[in-house]
């Protein structure tokens, strides 16, 4: 019995052994079909780059004006609204100078006004001065009339006076009319002549007066400037958040002398956040925007988000480095080079962790089909 037993183990374990390998050898099969399926209609279309991470466009935030900090109105880490007043300077010196700007204003327009009415009143002293010389031209004329009359008169007379029917002493009394009235004829030229050139000089006057009321005019709009700088300074001396965002950096403190574009703290819209990935070269063959993104943060194993290519860059990192490499050189070592991909978070339903500024992500782009905005 013990030999049959040994005579027909070898037998089993054989047809044991042969089923394994058969059964591994269909799996190992069926296994390469599945990859190979897989690379053939998803894989081949996949780029997949390690070398990214999610940024966010955060600013600095720095004053306008400088002064003493009076208050800090938010903390670190702490979310702002777009407007909010993060920072007030000590804002009692740009009080006074705006009232001061003001009280100034306030003078220049008074001086523009009085000048306007001193215009006013040479407008009126020309209109009198007018008529003051149509009223010496009229004289002017009865007097030439008189003058005229006078000569007639004379030469009458004297015609008279030779024919002896009229006295020489009556001749001597026409001719004195005659003398008189030509002189009152010269006196009412030269009135005449003097109201003109009065009204000569109040032109003068009114133009120097035009002239003193454009400069007084341009020192309101220049005084007028200035109030608007110092009720700018006053509203900068409220530090306000640019957008909605999370503070970061935060280095102001009470009592400290801020300058104008020292930083005191950062606002980070991480609501807006992005990832920038960067692609070999020969991985953007097919790669456009609006293609879709599977994006797996390293901070959070095994979650996954959703993103969209927005942009490609225009030129490889070493295009835009500080010391951008020669390569008409000698020696010459091929490098492929990366391109940064800007890549749009599209929103995700429900309150999964939120991603930050900074973390390192992997990034794979689907370059099937058409892009998803025409390219």
């Amino acid at each position: 019995m013990n030999q049959a037993v040994e005579v027909i183990s070898p037998t089993l374990m054989q047809r044991h052994r042969r089923t394994l390998v058969v059964t591994a050898s269909v799996a190992a099969l069926l296994g390469i079909a599945l990859f190979g399926s897989y690379w053939w209609t998803t894989g081949q279309f996949l780029e997949e780059t390690d070398d990214a991470y999610v940024r966010a466009d955060w600013v600095a935030v720095s004053p306008r004006v400088a002064g003493y900090i009076s208050q800090v109105l938010v903390d670190d880490n702490q979310w702002v609204k777009a407007g909010d007043v993060l920072v007030r300077i000590d804002e009692r010196d740009f009080i006074e100078r705006l009232n001061s700007a003001q009280a100034q204003l306030q003078q220049a327009e008074a001086a523009v006004t009085a000048q306007q009415a001193n215009l006013q009143t040479l407008d009126a002293q020309s209109g009198e001065q007018q008529q003051r010389i149509v009223q010496a031209q009229a004289a002017l004329a009865s007097g030439e009339a008189e003058a005229q009359r006078a000569r007639l008169d004379y030469q009458r007379y004297r015609d008279l006076v030779a024919q002896q029917v009229a006295s020489a002493q009556h001749l001597e009394t026409v001719s004195a009319s005659q003398a008189q009235a030509q002189a009152t004829v010269a006196q009412a030229r030269a009135q005449v002549l003097r109201q003109q050139a009065q009204l000569q000089v109040l032109k003068a006057r009114r133009q120097q007066a035009q002239a003193q009321l454009q400069e007084r005019q341009a020192h309101v709009g220049e005084v007028r400037a200035a109030v608007g700088l110092a009720r700018n300074a006053l509203e900068d001396t409220a530090i306000r958040a640019p957008f909605d965002g999370v503070v970061g950096q935060r280095k102001a403190r009470r009592q400290q002398y801020a300058l104008p574009g020292l930083p005191l703290l950062a606002v980070v819209p991480v609501a807006q956040a992005y990832v920038s990935a960067n692609f070999k070269e020969t991985q953007l063959q097919r790669m456009a925007p609006g293609q879709s993104v599977d994006i797996a943060v390293d901070s959070f194993a095994g979650r996954h988000w959703r993103g969209e290519v927005e942009s490609i860059a225009p030129g490889s990192g070493a295009v835009f480095a500080l010391l951008p490499p020669d390569n008409a050189t000698g020696n010459f070592t091929k490098i492929v080079q990366r391109f940064p991909v800007r890549i749009r978070l599209l929103a995700r339903e429900g309150d999964g962790p939120r991603i930050l500024p900074g973390m390192s992500v992997i990034a794979t782009v689907d370059t099937r089909g058409a892009p998803a905005h025409g390219g």
